[in-house]
């Protein structure tokens, strides 16, 4: 759950909003374009902006931990993403921004192929 105002973060399980997302997203992509973005991570002042703006925006307390938790979340549903994209019979439909499936027998096939590979 979303910590009270003007509290200090905890170290326990954080409830990520979209519109949290949307706002640590805008924040992290503003910081890219800036070239605030390493190799090894971003600059201690992209996390300290991203930190003031979704207190500002979302009036949730975060900390660096939790952006970088919320990040390795974004990586892992990218690559599922793209994987699917990259099958027959999956697209994207940029008016709704999601993933679209041609039929259920595609999306049946996916997930029994999905479920034998994770057993």
């Amino acid at each position: 759950m979303a910590e009270a105002k003007g509290k200090k973060p905890s170290r326990g399980y954080l409830q990520w909003t979209p519109k949290m997302d949307t706002t640590l997203l805008a924040m992290l992509v503003e910081h890219h374009n800036r070239g605030d973005h390493a190799q090894n991570g971003w600059k201690p002042h992209a996390y300290n902006a991203c930190i003031k703006h979704v207190k500002e925006t979302c009036d949730v307390v975060i900390n660096k931990d939790k952006i970088i938790a919320r990040i390795k979340t974004f990586d892992r549903q990218y690559d599922i993403i793209s994987k699917m994209l990259a099958r027959s019979g999956f697209g994207w439909d940029w008016d709704n921004n999601m993933v679209m499936v041609e039929s259920d027998e595609v999306w049946l096939r996916y997930v029994e192929v999905r479920n034998s590979s994770i057993l």
